[in-house]
């Protein structure tokens, strides 16, 4: 083995503590270059090894600060949300975050991405959303309909970000926000915000506990706005019971159809996407093929026949850069 610099020492300690991989591969490499699939010792064969130290540092760089390395919690099943009341009727009212959201979410953005007007947030429209989180969260869930849960987590969800950005407001990026409890390399989202039913969650939680493991619709993704440019559509109406298939299966639609969500450069690609269809692969479909097929589905004329006959690999992307006008 090739005797190891200082310099690459120092890099393949800052490696180890990537992912909890181990730092050395049986070739001496930093393990996260062999792990990852632009690794380019995998590709060009390298013979000398010195030579290869600062394009090897190079793409560390880059892959570290790459969206798909910044692995998304998996989903895990909490059953202790999973009950309901079918038989119950009634319904949850989400009428003040409803005006909150016509009122503040520019739907004709010059971008094509739905903005929300944090800087024109009044204190009085302030103290309504959070007087509506604490009403929502009082409220046990459990004690509705499936139909009434669905709406009540996205709306919770959502209208906890909106409060996390106010709270912060004028914030760049929302992944920047820096939440007590919370991991400080993750961002806010593993944060606990709300206590319902006694038990405090965070949007992590939310999502990743509650939503994904027990409704196992994909088109849950599209109703969760996490403020970045990058993130489905903020809706310019709280989700209910009764809107809740049609507004997540337009937000979809939207969001497939928009170039942030999938996009084409030039005739023969490559394609790119959203990291959430990275991210969440599993939860959209069983393969690549799959979720191309996915993708035609909800995708325009064009689009949708280039998709059917695209057998390329697709680029993921996420900006984080708040979604304020």
């Amino acid at each position: 083995m090739a005797r190891i610099s200082e310099a690459e020492s120092g890099v393949m300690a800052m490696c180890a503590g990537v992912s909890g991989l181990d730092c050395m591969s049986a070739q001496g490499l930093p393990e996260i270059l062999v792990q990852t699939r632009y690794c380019y010792m995998l590709a060009l064969h390298l013979r000398n090894y010195r030579a290869a130290v600062k394009p090897r540092l190079i793409l560390l760089l880059a892959l570290l600060l790459s969206p798909s390395l910044f692995a998304a919690p998996s989903a895990q099943y909490w059953a202790e949300w999973d009950r309901s009341d079918e038989l119950n009727p009634a319904t949850i009212d989400h009428g003040s975050w409803d005006g909150l959201l016509r009122k503040y979410v520019v739907v004709r953005h010059k971008s094509g991405i739905n903005r929300f007007r944090y800087g024109e947030v009044s204190p009085a429209d302030k103290a309504l959303l959070d007087s509506y989180i604490e009403a929502t969260a009082a409220i046990d869930p459990r004690a509705y309909s499936r139909a009434e849960q669905l709406a009540y987590w996205i709306n919770l969800y959502n209208a906890l970000t909106v409060k996390l950005v106010l709270d912060h407001y004028p914030v760049t990026k929302v992944n920047s926000i820096q939440v007590a409890g919370a991991d400080a390399s993750d961002g806010p989202w593993s944060a606990k915000l709300v206590k319902v039913a006694g038990t405090e969650l965070s949007l992590d939680d939310i999502q990743h506990r509650i939503l994904r493991p027990i409704w196992k619709d994909y088109r849950v993704l599209f109703g969760l706005a996490c403020a970045g440019l990058d993130c489905p559509d903020i809706q310019p109406e709280a989700c209910t019971g009764p809107n809740s298939r049609e507004l997540l299966s337009n937000a979809g639609r939207d969001f497939i159809n928009s170039d942030r969500g999938v996009s084409i450069a030039g005739t023969k690609g490559p394609l790119r996407a959203s990291s959430i269809f990275d991210w969440y692969e599993s939860d959209f479909a069983a393969d690549h093929k799959a979720l191309l097929k996915l993708f035609a589905h909800y995708a325009e004329d064009r689009k949708a026949l280039y998709l059917l006959g695209y057998t390329g690999d697709i680029q993921y992307h996420q900006d984080w850069t708040l979604n304020a006008p």
